[in-house]
This record gives C-alpha cells, sequence and structure tokens, in this order.
C-alpha cells in the first residue's frame, strides 16, 4: 500500500523500523517538499517489497557504476517521472536515503545522490568513497550528502 508523503505533518508510516526514524521521516518529507515545489508532483512511498523493481534498478545502478553494495535493509521506496527526469528513492533503515536521477532525454544529467538522516553515522561502504557536505532542513534537521554521476546507459 502506498503512503502520500505529507510534508506538513511528518509520519513516520513505513520507517519506524529505523533508529532515526524521525529524522528519516523528516529526510523523506524534505524531499517531498522539494518535489512537490518544484514540479507540482505527489511523493509517494511505498514498502520495499512491493517495489523490488525501484530496490533492484537502484542497486544495479550502484552495482555495475562503482560496485557498491548497500549493507542496510530498505524499507520504503519510489520511482516516479517529473520535469524530463527519472526518479527512484529508497530510504534504508540505517536512515540513508539514495536517489538516482536519470534523465529522460540522451545528454541529460544522470547521478546518485546520497543522503544521511540527522542522528546516523557513515555507512562503511561509503564512508571511504565519499566525502559528504551538509545543509540545513526545517523538516530534517542537518543533512549530509554526497552524489556521482553516472556514465552508464540504464
Amino acid at each position: 500500500m502506498s503512503y502520500v508523503v505529507d510534508f506538513v505533518n511528518v509520519s513516520t508510516v513505513g520507517l519506524e523500523a529505523s533508529p532515526v526514524a524521525d529524522a528519516l521521516a523528516g529526510l523523506r518529507a524534505n524531499e517531498a517538499r522539494y518535489w512537490f515545489n518544484k514540479y507540482g508532483h505527489t511523493f509517494a512511498t511505498e514498502p520495499a517489497a512491493q517495489a523490488a523493481d525501484t530496490v533492484e534498478w537502484v542497486h544495479r545502478v550502484l552495482a555495475e557504476e562503482r560496485q557498491l553494495v548497500i549493507e542496510s535493509t530498505p524499507l520504503e521506496a519510489t520511482q516516479f517521472v517529473a520535469g524530463g527526469l527519472r526518479m527512484a528513492y529508497v530510504f534504508y533503515q540505517s536512515g540513508l536515503a539514495i536517489n538516482v536521477m536519470y534523465a529522460i532525454e540522451d545528454g541529460g544529467k544522470r547521478a546518485v545522490g546520497f543522503k544521511l538522516s540527522d542522528g546516523m553515522d557513515v555507512p562503511a561502504e561509503l564512508a571511504s568513497r565519499f566525502k559528504f557536505a551538509t545543509q540545513k532542513s526545517k523538516l530534517a534537521g542537518t543533512i549530509r550528502g554526497s552524489f556521482f554521476v553516472i556514465k552508464g546507459q540504464y
């Protein structure tokens, strides 16, 4: 069952298994607010088990581009098209959120973004490979993020 993310009244629905559930819910709401404000897109997630194709696509991009395997359990995921971009998000039990931005037109921007919820440690599989910048969010507190450009075709 899908969950329409409310960025006014932040809820931990679907994220309760995370030790940083409140911060992860704020991070998810922050993303929902961005997509609504920029493109009018209603951000809805579903349990990772029901969004297996999305989770598998994100994991395939990570594995083929950077030989990365995320150790944490996926809790929620979503996939949509907005503004000429195919977007996929996976929210993990550890508090990690990964998004894949894939421009539909050839030559467009394609990248993978990592965001860490307030209060979580950098996952071991990312710690030595990426530097994280910090940003403040009213919904999510302090967000640390990093990214890499996708070179392959997916």
